[in-house]
């Protein structure tokens, strides 16, 4: 009897994961990198630009405002502001934002003191002074990966399209910190990127999100969870996804790179943050994402069963093998969209680590009672 629970368990978790690899996953490898709009001109003839303010929120943020600032400013699109809050900023922020602002009137600085806790305050008073219909979010530290990041990322909104999904990936360092944040970064990418493309679009973040101020009108802006200090950008798009089309951009010059956490415990903290919003998201949505997690994590120790207790060896070898056939060659393909293409070789590695992550890490993280309300 509990050989049969064994076998059948292995062989459902195996295949609900294939099922997930192949037909939504690869759904995202098989999708066409998109062409970039000439610079400052609408794709198609007869559609005019869209108007743009990006909104940037910093708090204490000086040394990566003077680094990569300018990269944001010197944007090829014609149609752009850019608003950006300090919120309760206490360092030299506002003396190194003073000088830019002689120099490009399209940067508008917004000061932000209220002290309620969480990214969202700033947010909502970055929006209600934009101008713009369209609003273009990224962070302070983040860096856009070419003159062209709005073109590539607006350009091709049609009037019904009411969110735009953008690649965030971290920047690559040496140690094996760095290739687990990068390819769990990557493997939540993937995840929400392709049930996008299969109609159901779930979360995005906040380093590379685009929306229209209508959506946001429209659906009360933060006040669903605005009792949370994060979630401005993956609860907001679970919200609303569902009233307009939702749009993904995999051109290399539409992401937007960050540098990820350099040691295990500020990775914790991060961590602890981003899964306070997870317990937030539709029933449906949940669903899912938990039998993906779950498939993935029995389909590791139900094999690992059967081949501790001598049932089915082959079988269960086969099952193995079979799975991480798929997940390399639909992960390679997508790895490579991503610009992540030296993860490949450690794909089968961080793959099988993922359970140690669902065993241990996560519970620690949701368990975790100091969920501080902050999000810098």
């Amino acid at each position: 009897m509990l050989e049969s629970i064994l076998l059948y368990g292995f062989v459902a978790a195996t295949a609900v994961q294939l099922f997930f690899w192949i037909f939504v996953f690869g759904k995202l490898a098989c999708h066409p990198v998109e062409e970039m709009p000439p610079a400052s001109e609408p794709s198609t003839v007869n559609r005019p630009l869209s108007t743009v303010s990006i909104i940037i929120c910093a708090r204490n943020e000086a040394h990566n405002l003077s680094r990569h600032l300018d990269r944001i400013l010197n944007q090829t699109y014609r149609s752009l502001e850019i608003v950006l809050v300090l919120h309760k900023s206490s360092d030299d922020s506002l003396n190194i934002l003073s000088p830019l602002r002689q120099r490009y009137s399209h940067l508008h600085i917004v000061v932000c003191d209220d002290e309620r806790a969480g990214k969202k305050i700033a947010l909502a008073k970055g929006i209600e002074q934009a101008k713009h219909q369209v609003l273009l979010l990224t962070d302070a530290d983040c860096v856009p990966a070419s003159p062209d990041w709005v073109q590539g990322m607006v350009s091709n909104m049609d009037a019904e399209t009411q969110i735009v999904l953008g690649v965030a990936p971290y920047d690559e360092a040496p140690g094996f910190l760095n290739k687990w944040v990068r390819f769990e970064a990557w493997y939540t990418a993937v995840q929400y990127l392709s049930l996008a493309l299969a109609g159901h679009p779930y979360m995005g973040v906040g380093r590379n999100l685009a929306y229209r101020r209508e959506l946001y009108e429209r659906s009360g802006g933060f006040r669903r969870h605005e009792h949370l200090a994060s979630g401005d950008d993956d609860l907001f798009v679970n919200a609303t996804a569902k009233r307009g089309k939702v749009e993904i951009r995999l051109h290399p010059k539409t992401f937007v790179y960050s540098a990820p956490k350099t040691n295990w415990r500020d990775y914790h903290r991060q961590k602890t943050r981003h899964f306070t919003t997870g317990s937030e998201y539709k029933i449906k949505d949940k669903i899912i994402l938990n039998l993906l997690t779950m498939s993935h994590l029995l389909h590791f120790l139900l094999g690992g069963a059967l081949l501790i207790f001598k049932i089915s060896i082959m079988f269960a070898l086969l099952g193995y093998a079979v799975r991480m056939g798929v997940v390399m060659v639909v992960g390679s393909v997508i790895l490579g969209k991503m610009q992540h293409r030296s993860l490949r070789i450690w794909l089968p590695v961080l793959d099988s680590l993922l359970v140690l992550y669902y065993l241990v890490f996560a519970p620690s993280v949701l368990m975790n009672n100091d969920n501080t309300q902050r999000w810098n």
